[in-house]
């Protein structure tokens, strides 16, 4: 069509229209060659900004932290949507006051006859010999744990004190408090992890917890890392949804099975 449209305006004369379609024909070429160059030069840009913008992905994935907040039914407040459960802990160590502010948070949770039952026994990274030792009651599906340069060892006492009745609300308060720590920890910008998969006997001797105690859970805090710190069972975790039952399964109005929400 080019072609064609050019030999219109042609002077009249065969030889002159023949040169002068050579002429059209060669320059047609290169402009064609050029545009199919200027297309692989696309598609080689195109090509290349893919694998750029993969790499900027898969590098993005490598070293971002994953936070996973709540996605609430009813408005609440941030710090209980974004605390969860997070297990890829840096070694970064954890400033001293931080930490107190953590334990100060458990220090004022609430408890039957204020009694307040718990008890903590801190092992820092200031100690690894120490800490080391206390990660060696976790079980081997907790040694992402190892990672953290915190570990505490939460008890609880079973008995009152003033009378040394059995406490049936000893684990509750302890849980009570665990959950004060549990904010504070993402308030100061930290993580915390509770695990129950510990060798409880081997945790009575390792801390030394006296008959009227009873060993309640095992925590880490730190940091938190990127993900690729964690196996790979652990990383999909990691990206999972967070899920809890609706408020019709958990809350009922004034008997059991009357969902407080219908």
């Amino acid at each position: 069509m080019m072609i064609y449209c050019y030999l219109q305006i042609l002077p009249a004369t065969k030889e002159v229209r023949g040169h002068y379609l050579v002429m059209v024909k060669k320059q047609y070429i290169e402009i064609i060659n050029k545009k199919i160059l200027f297309i692989n030069k696309g598609e080689e840009f195109v090509s290349n900004n893919k694998k750029i913008e993969e790499e900027k992905s898969s590098t993005l994935s490598a070293t971002t932290i994953i936070t996973n907040p709540a996605k609430t039914d009813h408005p609440i407040n941030e710090l209980i949507a974004k605390r969860w459960s997070a297990r890829a802990f840096s070694t970064r160590p954890v400033e001293r006051l931080k930490l107190l502010a953590v334990l100060e948070a458990a220090r004022w949770a609430p408890s039957s006859r204020n009694e307040q039952p718990w008890r903590y026994i801190v092992f820092t990274n200031d100690n690894p010999e120490k800490l080391k030792k206390a990660q060696s009651v976790l079980k081997d599906i907790n040694n992402y744990a190892k990672r953290a340069p915190v570990i505490i060892c939460a008890i609880t006492k079973k008995t009152y004190s003033d009378n040394g009745n059995y406490n049936r609300l000893h684990f509750h308060d302890l849980g009570a408090a665990n959950e004060n720590m549990f904010l504070e920890a993402f308030n100061q910008g930290l993580i915390m992890h509770e695990m129950g998969g510990f060798d409880v006997q081997n945790a009575r001797e390792v801390f030394n917890i006296p008959g009227d105690f009873e060993a309640g859970i095992m925590i880490a805090i730190g940091y938190q890392d990127v993900h690729q710190v964690l196996p790979e069972s652990l990383r999909q975790k990691a990206h999972l949804p967070r899920k809890r039952k609706p408020l019709s399964e958990i809350a009922f109005l004034e008997e059991l099975g009357n969902g407080i929400i219908s």
